[in-house]
């Protein structure tokens, strides 16, 4: 197991204490299994306890994990063929978000998320997953499409938001979020979303209205990161561990409030664990979803899926209440 961050030092102790043992085994032709397996249940025992009782902040680094399955990587692992398709037909293409015609489980479907990159060349290739206007104007143009063949839309999300560059602001960045969050709210074909990794603010939510919204164990949802909260409420990067726990981010506290409709497992330790297993777990899903969507009527699941997001953050004001009281606020589904 490859051990990255702080969090995972007592795995990374116990890893050293087998691998010397083994080590030691081999020079000395003494028979160790018995202390080697003892070490290894403990090992076991502790990755478990470790991964089921993580902090908000330790899901967020978990999520930007270098070895996390990206977008093309799920692709490639749950579709028996894929075709991208580019440009937004008024700027270029932008790499940062990449789309296409794609086959699961028989059923032909649209493929559109955020793709990042593995090393430096590729990662300024993809801005960092960070789509600029004309990302999200290819978007809108690959759902239109679908819409026209009457085949179900799958979203991928992952992203530390919407590039906030000044050329992408004079391109009309904002707007082209708010048509996206339009138009996908009206799309007369099945929307699935999966937030795969990193889900921030208008860059995520861009491509992040369906009937289904799903999250990873191990991935974030929010309005901000926890850096840049704590940027602006402390004035310093130094509590964006507070600021995780705050922003309650995390998949569990995303689908108690009912913003999200599931959470989808990850392999023990992530989904860089075993990127094979967790593409076969979201494909599982997928091909679930779109079977039970596709029968539905469209104007209803239309109509759902406008009430389900208007319906999130929702101020009810108690006339029985003292007026000097403040509104009560309600988040449903």
């Amino acid at each position: 197991m490859k051990i990255t961050f702080d969090f995972e030092k007592p795995l990374a102790d116990l890893q050293q204490q087998i691998e010397k043992i083994k080590q030691a085994e081999e020079k000395t032709k003494v028979n160790m299994s018995a202390t080697i397996n003892e070490l290894q249940d403990k090992f076991d025992d502790t990755k478990k306890q470790l991964y089921t009782n993580l902090t908000g902040w330790q899901k967020v680094q978990i999520s930007r994990h270098p070895d996390r399955p990206y977008t093309l990587q799920y692709i490639e692992l749950m579709c028996d063929d894929f075709i991208e398709l580019h440009g937004d037909r008024n700027f270029g293409d932008d790499k940062a978000i990449i789309g296409g015609w794609g086959s699961i489980g028989g059923q032909t479907a649209m493929f559109i998320g955020h793709q990042k990159g593995r090393n430096t060349k590729d990662r300024q290739y993809r801005n960092f997953g960070m789509a600029n206007p004309e990302g999200y104007r290819k978007a809108l143009r690959l759902m239109k499409m679908a819409e026209k063949f009457n085949k179900p839309v799958i979203t991928l999300i992952d992203t530390p938001g919407a590039y906030p560059g000044l050329e992408a602001e004079e391109r009309g960045q904002g707007e082209a979020i708010a048509r996206n969050i339009m138009e996908m709210s009206v799309l007369n074909v099945p929307v699935i979303c999966v937030i795969i990794g990193e889900g921030a603010s208008g860059g995520a939510i861009g491509i992040g209205v369906g009937d289904k919204v799903y999250m990873l164990e191990h991935t974030w949802y929010s309005v901000i990161s926890p850096e840049s909260c704590s940027s602006i409420l402390w004035r310093s990067w130094d509590y964006k561990e507070r600021a995780a726990e705050v922003l309650k981010l995390t998949s569990s506290e995303m689908f108690k409030n009912k913003l999200i409709d599931g959470i989808i497992k990850e392999p023990l330790g992530g989904a860089h664990q075993d990127p094979v297993a967790m593409a076969a777990i979201v494909k599982k899903q997928l091909i679930k979803d779109i079977k039970a969507l596709k029968d539905r009527n469209i104007e209803e699941l239309v109509s759902e899926r406008i009430d389900k997001f208007c319906a999130m953050g929702v101020v009810i004001d108690d006339e029985s209440a003292d007026p000097a009281a403040a509104p009560v606020t309600e988040q449903a589904q």
